[in-house]
């Protein structure tokens, strides 16, 4: 797993979204799986490389388009059979045709509500999380990959495109945008057309922190201007989700002896920032 990867909350249907991508998608893998009475709880996976964490969080959150995944296809007929499946009991957002900026395309929301961009193209099949800047964040697309590029290390702008004078959009916003965060690569756009959403915590970047520095770090970084929450999520200044999280975390929760994996459980839902001292002393106290 990488520094930042994609994490994805489910409404209890966790197992159901990973049977549809590993049968729509060629080398959709099931890295990594944990399950409680029949039911899988939560999975990490990969899609041409990309891996993705995911958990059956219930009905808290919902998934929007602010966050999508954008694919691109190198053979057109798996495009077509994406689209033909992930449409399938979902809904369409962007027709699947042929527009000035691709020629073929399509965009659309799973039955799951995890939205989609297919893409036909002669680069390499690869996913990427896609950020959509509207409403009150319209316009500070730009902003924020500044912002977002300056945190972590490894980090760049590959290109930005911008709106000009003839449109359509409104002149000086991003047009299109890719960015790479610490070797995780994302796209961007401005949208001004009047979203009924924004940004969901049903998508979430996880940050692995190795020590406690990095943590308190990336907290008070991440947070400012944004919201500080429970468990070691903050929101950033424009409502895009993250976890800050150390590896040892999954690795105590994961212990086979269930009293000590009970109390971390227990020390971390009291957390706001995680603590990794205060996970340790859960792990070892005495019954």
């Amino acid at each position: 797993m990488g520094k930042i990867t994609p994490f994805f909350m489910f409404d209890n249907n966790l197992g159901e979204a990973l049977e549809l991508y590993k049968s729509s998608f060629r080398d959709a893998k099931i890295l990594d799986e944990n399950r409680a009475n029949g039911s899988v709880m939560s999975a990490t996976f990969s899609i041409y490389g990309q891996e993705f964490l995911s958990f059956n969080g219930g009905p808290h959150f919902k998934f929007t388009p602010s966050i999508s995944l954008f694919v691109n296809c190198k053979k057109n007929e798996d495009l077509e059979f994406l689209w033909n499946e992930l449409k399938r009991d979902g809904s369409v957002l962007m027709e699947l045709g042929s527009y000035p900026f691709s020629g073929k395309f399509g965009w659309l929301q799973d039955r799951f509500g995890v939205s989609w961009q297919l893409n036909l193209s002669e680069q390499e099949e690869k996913i990427y999380p896609f950020l959509m800047f509207s409403g009150e964040n319209f316009g500070k697309a730009e902003e924020a990959i500044r912002f977002y590029t300056s945190q972590f290390p490894n980090s760049k702008i590959d290109r930005i495109e911008k709106m000009g004078a003839e449109g359509p959009g409104t002149e000086g916003t991003i047009k299109r945008a890719k960015f790479s965060l610490s070797g995780q690569d994302f796209m961007a756009i401005d949208s001004g057309i009047p979203h009924q959403f924004n940004f969901s915590q049903a998508i979430s970047f996880f940050v692995k922190c190795e020590t406690q520095s990095e943590i308190d770090e990336y907290w008070e970084r991440l947070s400012e201007g944004g919201e500080k929450q429970r468990c070691g999520w903050v929101k950033d200044r424009y409502g895009v989700s993250w976890q800050i999280i150390p590896p040892i975390l999954g690795e105590l929760l994961h212990d086979t002896d269930r009293e000590k994996s009970d109390r971390v459980l227990g020390a971390m839902l009291q957390m706001g920032k995680i603590e990794i001292d205060g996970l340790k002393k859960a792990y070892t106290a005495k019954s």
